[in-house]
């Protein structure tokens, strides 16, 4: 029999790992609430057609396809599959996906809820999705994300206001972060400037790598694109300048009325920003941002520690994505809290709480089956104020039992024998875990003591 294991760049989660897990996601939920966002959820799987085409073609080929039930071939191709024509084959094999992201979903979500929301429709969700990409170290194939949209406005109030919900939560988990802002009008506005506004896409998409493969490695995916020779000199004039420097991409994009457009709502999302003020975040201009997901319109978002380079959320504005679905200009903007990323760093700089991830209070050991049944009586009643607590299920060893509860970081140890049971206060012997000293206590000061 084979050792069993999970499928590349999936994991399993311990208990601690989940404890840690939920304090993110509860940081976060938190925070979204305060500023009236609702949650919801959607399926895991998605109809192909919902989901192919979003995300241009790279994103396409990343969606992990479900194949048809029963006999999947039945009704396939048989001209593709002779052929070997995967693309002609799939869509007689596969009608279904699991989600890529969970933005396209919600868009779905807004059309055919959409007589049941009220707009502007604040919504946030926490789930997993899935991308058929290469594991490595940072990117797994499924991973959860945590999504904040608002869609039914235009306006750059919106900007702001997820600018403020970045800041207070990266603030809560207490990191120190830099939030990258840019507008895809502004990238419009230098696909004008170079000449290339027909292939912006392939522009957007080459320069969207330029962290992971350097400049040399744009102008190379431009060259085999067909990017001419003053073509990517012009690209390489522009990725060779500071992408902060917002005095040079103006006088660049000056006679495009889109790319002027675009830094006015840069300049006033950065001023606006910092007039409310950011309390863990830096927000910087970056020219060079420009996440390749074809559904993005305006401002684009992405943040990175302080002192690491790692995105660990993004997202932006997208004016018309539900279009697609038959519900034309409704407007939204959005971010992605990488949330694995964020555990990654939060745990390699020692943030997390120590105390996370302890289920139990108290827990009683099990001398017995009439102790044993005497205490459940105390279980319940403990459970009944709101205490988390357990009795051990075996009358084994009294170091087994201990281990038992020093393993999952139990603090308190009942013990009830016939000389507690006789008492006329209940009495509950009590040891303390971490430090080892143990008092006889009544069951009613036990109470008090542990609600507090």
């Amino acid at each position: 029999m084979s050792k069993p294991s999970t499928p590349q760049g999936t994991r399993d989660f311990l208990p601690a790992v989940m404890a840690r897990r939920n304090y993110i996601f509860d940081t976060i939920r938190t925070v979204i609430q305060k500023y009236g966002y609702v949650e919801i959820q959607t399926p895991a799987m998605e109809n192909l057609s919902t989901l192919t085409g979003k995300y241009g073609d790279e994103g396409d080929q990343l969606i992990f396809k479900i194949l048809n039930s029963d006999d999947y071939l039945a009704k396939a191709n048989v001209e593709a599959l002779e052929a070997k024509d995967s693309k002609k084959l799939l869509s007689s094999i596969s009608k279904r996906a699991l989600r890529y992201d969970l933005t396209v979903p919600f868009a779905r979500y807004v059309v055919q809820n959409q007589n049941d929301i009220i707009f502007p429709f604040k919504r946030f969700q926490i789930q997993p999705v899935w991308r058929a990409d290469r594991p490595q170290k940072n990117r797994y194939r499924e991973f959860y994300q945590c999504d904040v949209d608002v869609i039914g406005s235009d306006s750059l109030l919106l900007e702001l206001e997820i600018i403020q919900i970045l800041d207070e939560v990266f603030r809560d988990l207490k990191l120190n972060v830099v939030i990258k802002i840019n507008n895809r009008k502004i990238l419009r506005g230098l696909a004008q400037y170079i000449g290339v506004e027909d292939r912006m896409t392939d522009l957007v998409v080459a320069i969207d790598k330029i962290d992971k493969v350097g400049l040399e490695g744009v102008l190379k995916e431009l060259s085999g694109k067909g990017f001419s020779a003053d073509e990517l000199k012009k690209v390489d004039e522009l990725l060779s300048t500071d992408s902060d420097d917002l005095a040079r991409i103006t006088s660049l994009v000056e006679s495009s009325e889109e790319g002027r457009k675009g830094l006015e709502e840069v300049n006033y999302v950065i001023d606006g920003s910092n007039e409310q003020g950011l309390k863990s975040a830096k927000i910087e201009f970056d020219f060079s941002l420009a996440r390749g997901l074809n559904y993005y319109t305006g401002t684009i978002i992405e943040v990175v520690g302080e002192d690491f380079p790692v995105s660990i959320g993004g997202g932006g504005r997208y004016d018309d994505l539900t279009g697609v679905f038959g519900l034309k200009d409704m407007s939204g903007i959005g971010v992605s809290f990488g949330a694995d990323r964020i555990y990654n760093l939060l745990e390699d700089k020692g943030l997390f709480p120590e105390k996370l991830g302890v289920s139990t209070q108290i827990m009683f050991v099990n001398l017995g089956d009439a102790e044993a049944k005497y205490c459940l009586g105390l279980v319940a009643e403990l459970r009944a104020n709101g205490i988390s607590c357990e009795l051990y299920p075996d009358s084994a060893k009294m170091k087994k039992q201990m281990k038992y509860a020093d393993g999952k970081n139990v603090e308190l140890v009942a013990i009830v024998g016939e000389t507690e049971m006789g008492h006329i206060n209940r009495m509950v012997k009590v040891k303390n875990m971490t430090t080892g000293d143990q008092v006889t206590q009544t069951f009613k000061k036990l109470i008090s003591d542990l609600k507090q």
